[in-house]
């Protein structure tokens, strides 16, 4: 709650309004993790971590680019503002597969495509030759803070293996594709002895595609410290990194390429928090489950990853709820064992030690900006959350709370 930069008076007030589950976003935050940054020539926002347009609309008005990877994504990235047009280089999509229908639509507009796989080269040299392109490597190698967000290596389905770089090359020259740039993503949270090994591999994959290459890509993952005591990314430093490698590309070829860098959750995971009520509070054997009124089909990461994030209890006022601590674990609505926010990988649950809220307190989960209202589903026919952002000291609603009439509304 503290990195947020939200008051648990603003949580309250904003709770008591709009109701709850509700995300809340502090515009300021955001802003400052941009800053973090600056030192890179391009900001390009992985929006996946949060899509809403009002993020979307933030992250433009500080000169960051954005980066699509489903059609939906383009849609909001050129509802916020951005241009498609690949010469302005505002919009690229990134995957390792195009359907049908953003083939024709990322032709049409001129959008530059981050090509994850073989076949999507040579679907846009057939379609559309002469078409701007980034070429995303699996280096062969990968690292993660979980199996499921390590995207290297050959346990990974992302990029093109390090292996058909060559064939790639030849299908790109018979299309006479235009190369923006290399890209290499390999994986989420940061090994600075690791990053060095892919900062090696950039420079070995340019030296290898024999040809001018305007930009490179970092990737994103940053790290994103979630639980008390962890470290921060040290951004110089990683900055740092990743120049020394540029360097060594404009030395080898002659031309020093732009350097870009794809954050997601470091950007907007800090500013985030969800807010639910708490709606029963139960003794089972020695320890305590604190039931509440949101579940995982609002926050989904500690089902999926065994993710970590903070919890914390206010009053209706705002205040921290006080008193002993006892082992509680904290846990949702829904109907399936797997509804609890306090679990690792596995499924294990943990009973944190916190004071015991009451019936009508609310709880806290912080840095829940990233992945939490992007993620979330309908299951249990439960409508999706309402959204509030805090800018200027001013919270404003930037998605109505769905209703069930609205899931309805499409099915018959």
């Amino acid at each position: 709650m503290e990195r947020s930069g939200l008051s648990g008076q603003m949580i309250a007030a904003v709770a008591a309004t709009n109701g709850t589950p509700v995300w809340i976003y502090d515009a300021a935050t955001i802003e400052g993790q941009i800053a973090k940054l600056k030192s890179f020539d391009t900001i390009r926002y992985a929006q996946k971590a949060n899509s809403n347009l009002s993020i979307l609309k933030l992250m433009r008005r500080n000169g960051v680019k954005v980066d699509s990877v489903s059609n939906g994504e383009l849609d909001r990235a050129l509802a916020a503002g951005y241009s498609p047009e690949a010469e302005k280089g505002e919009v690229v999509f990134t995957a390792d597969v195009m359907d049908r229908a953003t083939l024709e639509r990322v032709v049409a507009q001129r959008i530059a495509v981050n090509c994850g796989s073989p076949d999507m080269v040579r679907q846009l040299a057939e379609k559309n030759p002469g078409h701007p392109v980034w070429l995303r490597i699996n280096p062969g190698f990968g690292h993660g803070h979980s199996a499921k967000t390590n995207t290297g290596g050959p346990s990974s389905k992302h990029g093109i293996w390090h292996e058909y770089l060559d064939e790639v090359l030849s299908i790109l020259d018979a299309g006479n594709l235009q190369l923006e740039g290399l890209h290499m993503h390999i994986g989420s949270g940061v090994d600075y002895q690791h990053l060095s090994r892919v900062c090696d591999a950039m420079v070995a994959l340019t030296q290898r595609v024999r040809r001018p290459v305007p930009n490179i890509s970092a990737g994103g993952g940053l790290s994103t410290p979630y639980r008390a005591g962890e470290k921060p990314l040290d951004t110089e430093h990683y900055f740092r990194l990743w120049d020394e490698a540029r360097n060594a590309i404009g030395n080898m070829t002659g031309t020093v390429p732009k350097l870009e860098i794809e954050p997601g959750r470091f950007l907007v995971s800090h500013s985030g928090v969800l807010v639910g009520e708490v709606r029963a509070v139960k003794k089972v054997a020695d320890k305590w489950y604190v039931i509440l009124d949101t579940g995982f089909n609002e926050l989904a990461r500690p089902a999926i990853y065994g993710a970590y994030h903070e919890v914390s209890f206010l009053t209706p006022a705002g205040e921290p709820v006080k008193g002993p601590a006892h082992p509680i674990a904290v846990a949702g609505p829904l109907c399936e064992s797997g509804d609890v926010f306090t679990q690792g990988e596995g499924g294990v649950v943990d009973f944190r030690p916190l004071p015991l809220p009451k019936v009508g307190d609310l709880a806290v989960f912080g840095d829940a900006g990233a992945y939490g209202a992007s993620m979330s589903s309908n299951y249990n026919t439960r409508p999706l959350a309402a959204e509030v952002m805090v800018e200027g000291g001013e919270p404003r609603l930037i998605r109505r709370r769905q209703t069930v009439a609205d899931l309805l509304a499409l099915e018959g």
